[in-house]
Order: C-alpha cells, then structure tokens, then sequence
C-alpha cells in the first residue's frame, strides 16, 4: 500500500491547471464600458426588507422530523392543534414522520401594498431527510421590529431528488430547502419616502470620488446646471419634482443616463478554500524576481509477515515498514519587469508552471515585498 502526501501542487497539476484556479476579469485596456445610473446608483431610501418567520411542512412521505430528536417540532405540532381546537397533553410522546420544523424567509421589496404576493424560501432546521412534496401550513412572517407584514403558505417546489434502500443512497441536488412562488401575502405595508421635500438623495454602490463626479456632470448635462450637488464620495442630491407623478417620471429618465465610472481601485481578491485568483485590469507590478520549485514527500508503506519455522514454534508476526522520501525539484527564477500590464504578469505566472495553491504564495510574497501594486483581499 502506497499514500504520497504533496505539500505543493506544483508542475504535477500542470499549466492547464491555471485555467481552472485563475480567473481573471479582463475589461480590456481602454476605458471603462458606460452603464445605466441605475446600475450604479440607487434611490435612498428605495430599499428591500427581510422577512422571516418559523412554520411547519405537513405531508412528508415518511421524511420528515424524528420528533424524538426534535422537541421543538413536537411542541410546534401541540400548539397548533390547540389553535385548531384540538387538545393534547403536553406530555404526549408523538412519533411523526411527515412533519419538519422549517424556517421560511422572504424578501419584501420597495412599495409593496397589501394583498400583493411574494415569493418565499423554505428551510429544514431540524433532521428531515426531505421535503420534496411538502405544503408549508400557514406561517407569518415578521420584520425586524416584531411586526407581520406577511403571511406565507403553499406547496413547496424542491429541485432535488434522493432514494434510499437497503443501507444505498442516492441524493440529486439538494432536499431540504424548497422555494413558493407566490407563496406569501403582504399584510402590512412599509411606507416608503422617495426624497425628502424637493430633493432625492442617490446613493451610489461604492464609494469612489471620481465616479459620483462623473454622475453629477451627467445630470447637469441632461437637465440642467445646478440640478444635481456631490455631497461626499457617495451621496449625490438631485433637485426634483415635488409632484409625485412627475417626479417618478423624472426618476425614470435619470436611472437610464448613461455614465462613465472611472477606473476601480487595483484589486487581487484571494480565496484560499477554492485555490481562485481574481484580478482586475489596473493590477500592475513593480520589477522583481520570482522563483519556484517542488517539494514533494513521498510514503511508502508495506505490510510484511515474518513466519517462523514451524519445529522451532512461534507465532506468525505481521510487521510494517514505511520509506520515507523527500524531493526538491528544480526551482527556477523568473524576473518580471516593471510596469507591466495584468496579460504580462499572468504570462510570467504561469511560466512557472505553479498552481493555484502556489500561486497564493506567490501573490501574498510580492504584496510583502512591495512588488505587487494592488490591494491583496482574502475572503
């Protein structure tokens, strides 16, 4: 029996290994694509709001909650009765199998009025093998204060598919989470204000100086001088209508200008979990010298069995013998020359035929020695 134990990837995952743990946003060497303000930018105030709320799936085939296990189910189902006028002692040992406890979520979304529909998501929280053919009894849900803004029920659309039999298991996709299209009815209303007195105020996605300049040019280009002021590096305030109708016509004809961002800050984001590299087209570098090589250790480890002669006596022995062997390869020094673009630097990379995990050790190395001109960012 052999095991090797690779400390580093190496020339052994090839160069078509880079394709896979690289990816790389190119956006091309010219200057930014326009886009939409409404990409951009959003209205304040104009927002979503969570929802959620604790219910239960009735109809599982055999699939759902060992409520031994689950006590919180067991009382759920007590309580419910209750309200339905049927009463249990809450000492009554229930042995279920076609209810689970679930957590339902919801997104609320900007000037929903009463009696709309929305869509829900449902989630096992207990030891349900599956809700596939599950309906979601009635469950209302609550916003961050407290308060129901909705009330949620319906039959659940889970896309997996599992078997089981005779200790085998089959499992497409995943069973304990399903969607209601429409599953849940908005009961409450959250005002929403679209500015405040003349003005509405943009928020933009990120902060960058350059960009919310840019945005306040196109407005006072398309409406007049003086309709849109920056107040920081993210809020613009734009002069509008106090008529409602006109001002959400005068809304609609901003979000579709067209503004060109500036280019975004020089970025490397790391995932070492996936081995995933992502840079953007402003990364640069500085001149340096890169060098890598392979270091592997390889274990060997045979069973072997010392059988004695049979007139002398003795018992049969089995032994192990492990070899040890440790191999450098051959490291090579590449230089990479300053001012280079990002094709250049991942030409130069992959010349050194490292892998992924590799290649993070050799990002976070010359982000140290100040060779690297982008911001190194781990997630």
């Amino acid at each position: 029996m052999a095991r090797s134990i690779h400390t580093q990837a190496g020339k052994f995952l090839g160069r078509t290994a880079i394709v896979a743990g690289l990816a790389i946003a190119l956006l091309g060497s010219g200057q930014a694509v326009a886009e939409r303000l409404k990409d951009l930018a959003s209205v304040q105030g104009v927002r979503n709001n969570q929802l959620v709320g604790y219910g239960l799936v009735v109809g599982l085939d055999g699939s759902g909650d060992q409520t031994t296990q689950t006590p919180f189910t067991t009382q759920s189902i007590i309580n419910m009765l209750a309200q339905l006028g049927t009463t249990l002692p809450t000492t009554q040992s229930l042995q279920l199998k076609n209810v689970a406890a679930v957590m339902v979520t919801a997104i609320l979304p900007p000037f929903a009025r009463t009696g709309q529909q929305i869509d829900i998501t449902v989630s096992s929280m207990g030891n349900a093998k599956s809700l596939r053919g599950g309906t979601l009894v009635m469950t209302p849900l609550k916003g961050a204060d407290g308060q129901i803004y909705a009330q949620a029920q319906g039959n659940l659309l889970v896309g997996g598919a599992g078997a089981a039999s005779a200790g085998s298991k089959v499992v497409v996709n995943h069973l304990l989470a399903g969607r209601v299209v429409g599953g849940a009815t908005v009961e409450r209303e959250v005002p929403t204000a679209l500015g405040q007195g003349p003005f509405v105020h943009y928020e933009m996605a990120t902060t960058d100086f350059g960009t919310t300049q840019r945005v306040v040019e196109a407005i006072n280009r398309e409406i007049g001088p003086g309709t849109a002021q920056a107040i920081d590096g993210r809020l613009v305030r734009v002069a509008a209508p106090e008529d409602a109708n006109s001002r959400v016509a005068f809304l609609g004809r901003l979000e579709s200008l067209e503004v060109r961002p500036t280019k975004t800050v020089a970025k490397v984001i790391i995932n070492p979990r996936t081995g995933s590299v992502v840079m953007n087209q402003t990364v640069t570098i500085d001149s340096c010298a890169v060098a890598h090589g392979n270091l592997s250790v390889i274990i060997n480890t045979e069973q072997k069995v010392s059988q004695p002669n049979t007139l002398a006596g003795g018992q049969t022995v089995t032994t192990t013998q492990s070899e040890i062997d440790i191999k450098q390869g051959g490291g090579s020094l590449i230089q990479l020359k300053a001012g280079v673009n990002l094709a250049e630097v991942v030409k130069a990379i992959n010349a050194l035929g490292a892998g992924p995990q590799d290649l993070l050790s050799i990002l976070q190395s010359m982000k140290a020695a100040g060779a690297l001109r982008a911001e190194l960012e781990i997630i």
